[in-house]
């Protein structure tokens, strides 16, 4: 079996109830009333790109625009403003999923941080179209925090597909 350079052990299938309680549980902290700062970063643009990267099979593009309707909802933004961002962001990280894979955590920040510049200019680009005012540089932070967090999102994510099963004489591993 040909494993990935970045994979140091066999992972365990994921577990799909998993998966989606993390996806929710990126959906409170975003709904979390934590301030209206610029550089706030969007975590479930970050955990969506880590499913889509490591699962595209199971959270694809679609579940993204949904994801995004429901922010575009709770933030009174102008309906499809996230759905499209998230999207895009869903549609290269499926795009890229296979060579991202293929890195350690630190090329894979590399990878993803202009996916996520990415899907901050259409969102600020359609917020401009709509006739809002430009909220300054400090938007810029945003995508360079969720990228700085990619590696913690993944030691986080992965864990439970690194638990070790449970050996016997006829499985080795």
């Amino acid at each position: 079996m040909i494993m990935p350079r970045g994979a140091g052990q066999l992972l365990l299938p994921v577990n799909p109830v998993f998966l989606w309680f993390s996806l929710l549980l990126a959906m409170a902290l975003n709904l979390m009333p934590l301030g209206r700062y610029a550089a706030m970063p969007d975590f479930i643009a970050l955990v969506l790109v880590f499913w889509n990267v490591h699962q595209p099979r199971r959270v694809g593009i679609g579940w993204a625009f949904v994801f995004g309707l429901l922010m575009d909802v709770h933030e009174g933004a102008l309906l499809g403003q996230h759905a499209l961002s998230y999207s895009l962001l869903s549609y290269f990280a499926i795009a890229l999923h296979r060579r991202v894979l293929g890195f350690g955590w630190g090329a894979q920040l590399l990878h993803v941080l202009p996916l996520f510049f990415i899907a901050q200019l259409v969102s600020l680009l359609i917020r401009l179209m709509a006739g809002d005012a430009f909220p300054g540089w400090q938007l810029a932070l945003a995508p360079v925090i969720q990228a700085l967090l990619w590696p913690v999102a993944s030691w986080v994510l992965l864990a439970p597909q690194r638990r070790p099963p449970d050996p016997d004489k006829t499985r080795p591993l």
